[in-house]
């Protein structure tokens, strides 16, 4: 038998580095998809903020093109994340993490919540530990599912106050949503976002809050919902959200995206998991206010 050229051995392990490499790129590139998705931002509005070119973006959302260190940290700084995140691996910063990690590994998700309320009740975050929880109903889902509107009903049918977060973010900063974002972006937005709903907590021991879309894309901020509201996911499917925020005069998701719908579903599915995390489920779905309304009393009398 005649040994392999040292030319052959070559090309064998460079197509491996090649297929390795590749594999490397895809899954990074899916973990940016996922973060933008889970931040409900289109790959325009990140590659703005991120002082990068959308076809840039898009080549590292596909695995099809490789990407500088700097690109990556602007682009970790754009979904406000560290590296490690974006890259999909937080917990190598001490040997407890690594342990945690080894014991978390491969755990289905309703032992994962367990574990995350066993831990809540350790470090005094558990829903367990706030008497008023169960009079602070917080509702949340994306735009266009009938937030406002029912938190409003129930509000005045419960007489407690009523709260549109975003309101109390915009008199915290003294300018508008699209003023905060503008001047400080989005890791700006969420400091709001997390100082609103601290005041919000501390002041009203009893009240109906309407919370952003997007409060679950920053963990600490949904962790102090969860621990201090009831909360119910109010949700619709895409086209209907779609529809209600157009019959509400709002046209620009449209005009300004012809993509929109596909970016509407992505930003559902990216948030599915952590919308899923609350108390209660209400879907809007081919009903009426009226019929809603009833179904969203009944979830919070139980």
């Amino acid at each position: 038998m005649h040994a392999e050229s040292p030319a052959r051995d070559e090309g064998a392990d460079g197509h491996a580095d090649a297929v390795n490499k590749n594999q490397v790129l895809q899954a990074l590139g899916e973990r940016v998809r996922q973060l933008r998705a889970q931040r409900g931002i289109t790959r325009r509005t990140l590659a703005i903020t991120a002082e990068v070119s959308e076809r840039h973006l898009a080549n590292l959302e596909y695995g099809t093109g490789n990407v500088s260190i700097l690109v990556l940290h602007q682009i970790a700084q754009a979904l406000h994340c560290s590296m490690a995140e974006l890259l999909g691996d937080v917990t190598t910063s001490s040997a407890e993490w690594l342990l945690i990690r080894e014991l978390l590994e491969g755990r289905k998700e309703d032992e994962l919540r367990r574990v995350r309320l066993a831990a809540g009740e350790i470090l005094g975050t558990a829903p367990t530990g706030d008497l008023h929880r169960h009079t602070r109903i917080a509702l949340i889902g994306l735009r266009g599912a009938g937030k406002s509107t029912l938190a409003k009903m129930l509000a005045d049918d419960m007489g407690v106050p009523f709260i549109e977060l975003n309101h109390e973010i915009e008199t915290l900063a003294g300018c508008s949503v699209r003023e905060i974002y503008d001047l400080y972006g989005v890791s700006g937005y969420r400091r709001y976002e997390r100082r609103a709903l601290e005041e919000a907590v501390q002041i009203y021991a009893d009240v109906v809050i309407a919370t952003p879309g997007g409060i679950v894309s920053d963990p600490a901020t949904f962790n102090e919902l969860l621990s201090h509201c009831t909360t119910v996911w109010v949700q619709a499917q895409p086209d209907e959200h779609m529809s209600r925020v157009i019959a509400q005069g709002d046209t620009r998701p449209m005009a300004a995206n012809p993509e929109a719908m596909d970016d509407l579903r992505r930003i559902l599915e990216g948030r599915r998991e952590f919308y899923a995390k609350a108390d209660h489920v209400l879907d809007t779905s081919g009903r009426t206010l009226e019929q809603s309304f009833a179904q969203l009393k009944a979830l919070v009398a139980t």
